[in-house]
Parts: C-alpha cells; structure tokens; sequence
C-alpha cells in the first residue's frame, strides 16, 4: 500500500484531497475527544490522526465527521465520529469508493477493518470506514460494561429463569444511569441519526457518488439510509440481511429455524453423517426440553480465564446452536455426546461466547437504544411468543418466551428510557438502486429468507444463497468474489461460483 496514493481518487475536492495526504495513519496516536459544545459550521470533515482503535498495521488517513449529536437541537452538543479511508489494493482504483456499516448495533467498523480488507471488498477501490455515533471509536462511546459482565456471569446460571432475567435489567439499568449521568442524550443514536451521518460523510468528503457494503445490523441501517438519502448511493450490497420493516425480537426464532433446518438437513444428505446420527434434527429439540426441565452443570476451561461454571438449560442450548452455526462441522457429535451425558464439547463453546478482555468493547448502549426504539414497541409479548411457537412447537414455552440473541430484551427496555421510533422507521425499503442481498443458509442471526423479502421491494436486485455458510458471507471466498464482481457491474454481477458451494463435511465421531 503506498502511503502517498490520493484518498479516493477523482472524488474529493482539492482541499479535502490535500489535507488527508498530508496526515498519514499514526496507529496509536491519540484522537480528538468526544462530544464538544456546538460551534462551528456542521456538519464539517476535519482531517487528523488515526483513533487508536485503528487496528495495528492498517495503513489508512483519518480524521473525524463533525455533527450535532441531536440534528432536533442544533445548537447543541456535537459529535466526532471517526473516519478512516483505506487505500484500494490496485494503483489505478476507480472513482467510487466503498463505504462500509458493520453489525450489532454496536460493532465499530474502525476496528472491523482488517476483516473487510481481508475479504479483498479494497481490491479496487478506496474503502471509507466511518464509526457509528456511540461505538467504541466515536465517543460517547454507549459501552456498557455492566452488560459485560452480566454476559460472563450467565453462562453459569440457568438461561431461562427470572432471576437470570432481572440482573440482566439491573445491568442494563445501570448503564442506562450512567450514560445518563454523563449527558448523553439516548434519545440521538439510533438508525435514522445514523443514516444521516453517512449522508452528511459523503457531501463532506465531496464524494459524487460511492456504494455501500453493508453486514448484519448495518443492512438495517443501509436500507434505512437508501430509503431516506439516496442521493450519490451507486450500489448496495447486504449481507446477512435485516429488514427494518420486519425486524422484532420474534423474528429472530425464524432465522433459527432456518439454520436449525439448513444444518440437519445437510447432515441428513451426507452418507457417513446420516448414518451415524440418522435422527440428529428430534435429538437436537428433545434435549432443549430435557436440559429446560434438568438443567446440566459443568466446568470448563476458558483460556485466559481458567475454569468456568457452565449450566445447560434449554434456552442455552438453542442459543449454542446460533454459535456452532459458524463451526458446524464438529455438531452432530458435540449434540450425540451431550445426548449421551458428556457436556463438555457445547459447554466449551457456550463458555467461549463471551471471551475474556472483552469489556468495554461492544457498544450495549447502542444496542439497547435501536431495539427499544425500533423494533420491541412493534411486537407484542404474545406475537413474539407465537413465533416462537410457529418456528419450535415441540419446545417448552419457558424457552420460547425468550427470543435468541435477545433474552429479557422486553423487560430491559422498560428502563431503558428512549421512547418507540417514529412508525416511519419500519416502511419498506423501496429503491431502483442495483442491489446484491447475499446469505448464507446455516445464518442462525439473519436468515436467508430476509434476503428474499427486502428484494421483494429492490426491483434491480440480486438474491444469492450460500449453502452451508453461516453469519458474513463476505468472508467466504465466493461470497467476497460475488461482491467485488457487483461492484464492477452491478446489474450484471458474477454468481456463478454460488452453485458450487456446498456445506462442509461433518465429522461424524466414533459410534
């Protein structure tokens, strides 16, 4: 990478251009502080160091996106979000850059860069990294370590129970308090707010027209941002697709059952893996009902945190199954030896969820301010339960009462204190702008069926499925070829490699 290329070549203005080349990447300089009293023209790209969350060994130029934090008050506090461009791979990019929106809500696409680059989505053109308001490189950051360390906590209580429930919301109140304290307003960060960030980000950097790689959350956000400021927006790629329009915790029992399906049913068409676990798919949901009335208790070793208290219930085991959809070669017999009495394979993996050195990370906040405004007032607790009970109607209601990823979500937004979003947020997206939604089928967080539905209203849209690829498919090799490919030629890009992906081989273990 040459540190003296220009910054998105034949797309900002001479001044802007200037001003990042003259101030290459200092990895681990310091960053300008946080939100600052309104003053000054908003919003403004203002070129500087790198935020130390910038990932060793990036080369990129930075600076910061100025804003208010409240568009409703603008003359109030302002925001800087952190932004980063990072050169293409090729000495001859083309003009329209890619702008990235990473998961959660809470991901900071900062420090998310080597994983994009490492996809190649650089190849041959500029990569624009802007921090969402409230993750860890654009302060305030909403962080909760509270949540944290609730997160470590449960995996040695039972999932399901009340009680597990409520030190959730204690958590989750205590860092709505302090947040509060600090004078963050929770009310400003959200998908909307967000979305005219990114508009503001391109008209600042002068960038006549750039396309949006978009993954998980940040689909949600994309859509949004598609759907409210079109203007300059060339393509769209989705990844792992959540459509505002039909995002609620209950939604998230649908791309369950999917992976739930996807995965047993490719153990049921290879030989080896049907023939020692013929009956893998009722295995799997009598142990949710078994453990959920007798819950197992174990001990594993974590490395960095020794050992560690694991309690199996049946609301544990069907959140397993949402991580053993990214290694779902070693399933079958993780579930066979449970089955049999040996815990220790999916209590390993349960216990890993929340590695050690993770506090203060992932922006919580964030979080719990998008769904408690945009998709819990949209979902009833009974329409929530039923589907639940649409996906697994053979499993206990104490399970199907929590939603997967979002256990006690309901319970915590009553204190979370951000009022429902305008109904506005859930419209459908509806666009001509070239759009690639791409999943994969093992996906247990999105779906694939979500691709299909939000390119129900993307009449220039491309729907790809990757059999046997979980959550990013951008990071499978065909997936990031398809995406590039998009890239060139949006209305015709290259899919053909998606036929020939086919699920790994389980491993089928001794009888």
């Amino acid at each position: 990478m040459r540190a003296a290329k220009p910054v998105v070549l034949a797309c900002l203005p001479a001044a802007a251009l200037s001003a990042l080349s003259a101030r290459p990447a200092v990895p681990g300089a310091a960053v300008a502080d946080g939100p600052v009293a309104g003053a000054g023209r908003v919003p403004r790209f203002v070129p500087g160091p790198c935020p130390p969350t910038l990932p060793h060994g990036v080369r990129a130029r930075c600076g910061h996106l100025v804003v208010p934090e409240n568009r409703a008050l603008p003359g109030g506090r302002q925001l800087r979000l952190a932004v980063a461009v990072v050169p293409s791979r090729s000495p001859a990019p083309h003009g329209d850059p890619v702008v990235f929106l990473p998961g959660g809500p809470g991901q900071d696409a900062v420090s998310d860069i080597p994983e994009i680059t490492g996809a190649g989505l650089n190849r041959d053109r500029d990569l624009v990294v802007m921090s969402q308001r409230g993750t860890l490189s654009s302060p305030p950051a909403l962080t909760c370590p509270e949540i944290d360390r609730f997160y470590r906590r449960q995996i040695g209580l039972r999932h399901d129970a009340p009680s597990t429930g409520r030190l959730y919301v204690q958590a989750a109140s205590a860092c709505r308090s302090r947040l509060a304290a600090e004078g963050v307003d929770l009310t400003a960060y959200n998908s909307t707010e967000s979305a005219a960030d990114l508009a503001d980000l391109r008209t600042a950097l002068g960038i006549r027209e750039w396309n949006v790689f978009s993954h998980s959350y940040g689909t949600a956000l994309a859509l949004t941002y598609l759907r409210r400021h079109p203007q300059g927006i060339r393509s769209v790629v989705l990844d792992g697709v959540v459509p505002p329009s039909a995002a609620t915790p209950g939604w998230t029992w649908s791309s369950a059952k999917e992976s739930f399906d996807a995965m047993t049913g490719a153990c049921a068409a290879q030989p080896a893996c049907r023939s020692r676990h013929p009956e893998l798919a009722s295995v799997l949901t009598g142990l949710v009902g078994r453990l959920e009335a007798r819950p197992v208790t174990t001990r594993v070793t974590v490395p960095g945190a020794g050992p560690v208290k694991v309690v199996l219930d049946g609301g544990a085991l069907v959140n397993w199954l949402v991580r053993a959809s990214h290694t779902p070669a070693g399933l079958p017999p993780a579930v066979d030896a449970l089955a049999r009495g040996n815990p220790a394979a999916v209590a390993g993996q349960w216990a890993s969820t929340r590695p050690p050195g993770s506090d203060g990370v992932f922006a919580h906040g964030l979080s719990l301010s998008v769904w408690c405004s945009a998709w819990v007032p949209f979902e009833t607790a009974r329409e929530q339960l039923t589907a639940g009970l649409r996906a697994f109607p053979a499993l206990p209601t104490t399970v199907l009462a929590q939603a997967p990823q979002l256990a006690s979500l309901r319970e915590a937004c009553r204190v979370r204190g951000v009022p429902a979003a305008d109904p506005s947020i859930r419209e459908a997206t509806r666009s001509a702008v070239p759009t690639l939604a791409v999943s994969g089928s093992f996906d247990a967080q999105t779906g694939a069926v979500r691709g299909r539905y939000a390119a129900l209203t993307l009449p220039r849209s491309t729907v790809v499925t990757l059999a046997g690829v979980a959550h990013g498919a951008f990071t499978h090799p065909c997936g990031s070829r398809m995406i590039t490919s998009f890239y060139d030629r949006p209305e015709a890009p290259d899919t053909g490699c998606a036929a020939s992906v086919q699920p790994p081989p389980f491993t089928v273990g001794p009888r």
